[in-house]
């Protein structure tokens, strides 16, 4: 009896897209910046991305740059130039960017810069890349390019901050579910008042991060459980601003505790069983956020 691909158990519409993942490396052309929690275990080129690609049946996706992947965006600039009909790409610059560097990352499929503003219990979670006053600086130059913001953010910071952002001519993208720890529970103020924010259409959401925000633990057939909650709320709210990712190559795990594919997969389908909300999660939200 031919034993089945880990993917079959989860079909995906055709087009489907992936629209959070790191690439690194190969490290002799972009060497990676090591220190600090989410440094790259081993280099992961976007070739190693195209394939996993292909195994799951993903079409498209969105290389989101790493502060550790190194400077300037360049791998991920390399890999959009390489392969446009599959990529685009989310920058973190320096407000001292010119304009001609912001052209060349535009013209590739850069469409959006991604902000750190995540704590956890009052504290920084990773330092460094963009903060908020790096935005404040270059709202103009970004908006007049189309671009959007993407938020690592936790939803009760967003809360405290939304005046200020909402001020800014932007839609909002925000990270993992709004990395709510799921020990919080789905009433914990933040949250509910982001699944509000979800229904004005002028906030985005990536279903991505079970792994992150799980107090199960992650890792080989990890159900993640205790996330789901979170994510069928978020259907609930506004099934036309979200969409998928899978965070790969999952780094801040230990090599044991490396999120699966198929589990995120599973997870996924489980909190989401309507086939059509799915290719709308899946397909038509990416293609409207992207420009795919």
């Amino acid at each position: 009896m031919t034993q089945s691909a880990p993917f079959d158990a989860f079909p995906l519409p055709a087009g489907s897209a992936d629209c959070h993942v790191h690439v690194y490396g190969p490290y002799d052309r972009f060497p990676a910046v090591h220190g600090g929690k989410f440094s790259p275990l081993q280099a992961t080129p976007v070739e190693a991305l195209l394939a996993l690609w292909d195994r799951m049946g993903i079409a498209r996706g969105v290389i989101v740059h790493a502060l550790a992947a190194g400077g300037d965006n360049e791998v991920t600039l390399d890999a959009l130039r390489r392969h446009r009909d599959r990529l685009r790409g989310v920058a973190i610059l320096k407000p001292e960017v010119s304009e001609r560097r912001l052209d060349e990352l535009s013209e590739a499929g850069f469409k959006g810069v991604r902000i750190n503003l995540l704590r956890q219990d009052g504290k920084p979670v990773s330092s460094g890349g963009m903060n908020l006053d790096d935005l404040v600086a270059l709202a103009p130059r970004l908006h007049a390019r189309g671009w959007h913001v993407q938020l690592w953010v936790e939803t009760g910071d967003l809360k405290e901050l939304a005046p200020t952002l909402e001020k800014m001519p932007f839609d909002f993208v925000i990270d993992h579910m709004g990395r709510t720890m799921a020990d919080k529970g789905v009433d914990t103020p933040g949250f509910r008042d982001f699944c509000e924010k979800l229904k004005t259409g002028r906030y985005w959401c990536k279903l991505s991060g079970a792994d992150r925000n799980t107090r199960q633990g992650a890792g080989p057939g990890a159900a993640y459980d205790d996330t789901a909650p979170f994510m069928q709320a978020l259907v609930a709210a506004n099934p036309d601003r979200l969409v998928w990712g899978s965070d790969w190559p999952h780094v801040g795990h230990a090599a044991e505790a490396i999120p699966q594919e198929e589990d995120l997969l599973r997870h996924f389908f489980r909190c989401v069983p309507d086939a059509a909300v799915r290719k709308k999660i899946l397909v038509d939200n990416p293609k409207a956020l992207y420009g795919f």
